[in-house]
């Protein structure tokens, strides 16, 4: 069998339903009442599998730490969650990032994306 260096990009899909609302300057009325959306997100670890595992994280890991995740933001008041911000597209990335990634540290990036109306954003650790 041939060995050579091999890098692998897992993921994992969830989705939350959650309220909020927003101040901005276009579509201000409909945004600044309380509504709600279907967020899809994706996380990605990167590594090299371990040898004896073959693995570069054990999925159950990943899983069980996505639905701790999930409790925070899944029917909630998005406004009211700690640490999150204005709750957009890029603060929802990060948020996710900060909140997994001491539990994840091969976590590389974060997607979150609601199909409903075609938008999304998408979080890449920077290097180094």
């Amino acid at each position: 069998m041939n060995h050579f260096p091999t890098t692998c990009e897992l993921s994992q899909t969830f989705f939350f339903d959650a309220a909020h609302t927003l101040d901005r300057a276009i579509e201000t009325a409909a945004s600044r009442r309380i509504h709600g959306h279907t967020y899809n997100a994706e996380v990605f670890l990167t590594g090299q599998p371990d040898p004896k595992t073959g693995m570069v994280i054990d999925l159950g890991l990943v899983r069980r730490e996505v639905a701790l995740l999930r409790d925070l933001l899944d029917h909630h008041l998005l406004d009211e969650v700690e640490g999150l911000g204005p709750p957009t597209l890029e603060n929802l990335c990060q948020f996710i990032f900060r909140q997994l990634q001491p539990a994840l540290p091969a976590l590389t990036s974060v997607r979150v994306w609601r199909t409903s109306i075609g938008d999304g954003c998408r979080l890449s650790k920077t290097p180094g």
